[in-house]
């Protein structure tokens, strides 16, 4: 079966630039050039990724990512947009989005991009579960479980945590944790690694002794508290 991709492009000549190279590498692509149209077509189909363009007419790329992620967490969203700046960023990783491409790119950058995402989502997974405090975090389905509810993560936010989990009481580098999920260290500026750390630890608050500790200007470290009897 062919690899599904939603492309929402309200530029019809680039639209129909990548739509064209895409399907010349084998990729199924449904082009829509609107954000309302775009939704429409993601509840009625099933795609293996989005590529959204963040301003276009009658709904925003960072809003149609938000309603996306209300059905779907796992789906990859790639962002395109002309925009470059930092704020930009962190208000596309915030609704949800998984990487960031700044127009102009080439194709060759796109096609990289997307194989990254569908190598990972394809790669046979451990079943590998982590027993963090009062939570329970399984890798293969990408969920956090407690007993006040489950939460699903997007593939970004779990493979940042299971990196964290694998390195438990070590420091992680800011760097190794670029390189190791995003595939480049300096693909984010400051903040944007900010964005997925202060999600995860949203998730986690519901139990004080796992913290995700700030070493300023080095990385993180993920700490969990013995039980005390």
């Amino acid at each position: 079966m062919r690899v599904k991709i939603l492309l929402v492009e309200d530029d019809p000549n680039l639209g129909f630039v990548i739509k064209d190279n895409l399907a010349i590498k084998g990729y199924e692509v449904t082009l829509s050039e609107n954000g309302d149209d775009g939704l429409r077509l993601f509840n009625e189909n099933i795609f293996d990724l989005c590529i959204l363009d963040v301003m276009m007419p009658k709904k925003d790329g960072f809003t149609l990512a938000q309603q996306i992620r209300e059905k779907d967490q796992n789906v990859p969203i790639l962002f395109v947009t002309a925009k470059g700046m930092l704020e930009d960023k962190i208000t596309g990783f915030q609704s949800g989005g998984d990487d960031y491409l700044v127009k102009p790119f080439s194709m060759e950058e796109l096609c990289l991009r997307i194989e990254v995402f569908l190598r990972r989502s394809a790669a046979p997974i451990k079943d590998e579960n982590f027993a963090l405090g009062e939570f329970n975090f399984d890798c293969h389905n990408f969920t956090l479980r407690h007993t006040s509810g489950e939460k699903t993560l997007t593939q970004k936010e779990a493979e940042v945590l299971k990196l964290l989990c694998t390195n438990k009481d070590r420091v992680l580098k800011r760097e190794e944790i670029l390189k190791a999920v995003w595939g480049n260290d300096d693909y984010f500026l400051g903040r944007s690694m900010d964005v997925f750390i202060s999600k995860l630890r949203k998730y986690l608050k519901e139990d004080p002794r796992v913290q995700i500790v700030n070493y300023h200007g080095v990385g993180f470290k993920l700490e969990v508290e013995a039980a005390r009897h």
